[in-house]
C-alpha cells in the first residue's frame, strides 16, 4: 500500500516546470521548501514541491526519515531494508502526483535531494519509466551500486558535497560519481570547501546553474 506524502508547494499557479525538493534524515519538507526563496528570482516560472518523508524520524519525533538508519537509531538492517522498500514505492507515486497536478512532462522536473533525500533521489529517479531533466545531489550517497543493472533511464546528475563533511563521508561523491559514470550517466561535481553537512552559497550557485542549464535544454 502506498502512502500519500504530505507536500508543501511555492511558486507560479501556471508553472512550465518543477523543482522537487527531497529532505533529509530527522527534517521536514518545511525544511528544504526555503530552498526555494534564493531560487525563485532566477526560474521565475518553476514551482517548488518539497514532501515531508512518510514516517516519524526515530531520533528526532518532530521530523521525518524515509527509512531509518542502524547506526544512528538502533534499528536493524532488515528493518532499515523494508522502510526503503516502501519510501521508494511511496516517492515514486508522488512524483507522479506532483507532474499529474502541474499538468507536465517528466523532462520539465528536476529533483534535489539532500543528505537521506539524496540517497532516494539517486535510487527512485533513474528506475523511473521516463528521464527527468535532472537530478540533483547535495551531501548523500548512492544505495545498492551493485543494482545499477536496475536503472531504466539515465538524467544528468549533478553531485555537490562539503569537503568537511562529518556526517556522509566526503568521499561518498566520488564513489557515487563513478558507479553512475559506470553506468552511462552524466554526472557534473562541485566541492563546497570548508563546508560541512549543509549547503554552502557556492553550492547553491552550482545547483542553480545546473537547474537552469537542464530545463532550458529540455
Amino acid at each position: 500500500m502506498v502512502r500519500k506524502l504530505q507536500s508543501g508547494r511555492r511558486g507560479p499557479d501556471r508553472a512550465t516546470s518543477v523543482v522537487v525538493l527531497l529532505h533529509g534524515y530527522g527534517a521536514d519538507g518545511a525544511d528544504l521548501l526555503g530552498l526555494a526563496d534564493p531560487l525563485s528570482p532566477y526560474l521565475p516560472d518553476t514551482c517548488f514541491h518539497a514532501p515531508d518523508a512518510p514516517e516519524p524520524c526515530v531520533n528526532n519525533p518532530m521530523g521525518r526519515q524515509w527509512f531509518p538508519i542502524p547506526w544512528l537509531d538502533g534499528s536493524t538492517e532488515q528493518q532499515s531494508r523494508q522502510s526503503m522498500v516502501q519510501s521508494v514505492a511511496d516517492l515514486d507515486a508522488y512524483l507522479d502526483e506532483v507532474l499529474e497536478r502541474e499538468g507536465l512532462a517528466p523532462d520539465r522536473m528536476v529533483v534535489v535531494g539532500f543528505s537521506q533525500g539524496t540517497m532516494m533521489a539517486l535510487h527512485v529517479v533513474p528506475r523511473r519509466a521516463d528521464p527527468v531533466a535532472g537530478i540533483v545531489g547535495f551531501s548523500g550517497r548512492l544505495l545498492a551500486p551493485e543494482l545499477m543493472h536496475e536503472v531504466k533511464v539515465r538524467p544528468p546528475v549533478l553531485l555537490v558535497h562539503g569537503d568537511q563533511d562529518p556526517m556522509v563521508p566526503f568521499a561518498s561523491m566520488g564513489l557515487a560519481g563513478d558507479a553512475l559514470t559506470g553506468a552511462g550517466f552524466t554526472v557534473y561535481s562541485h566541492v563546497m570547501p570548508n563546508t560541512g553537512h549543509g549547503i554552502s552559497p557556492d553550492g547553491l550557485g552550482a545547483a542553480l546553474t545546473f537547474i537552469r542549464d537542464r530545463l532550458n535544454a529540455a
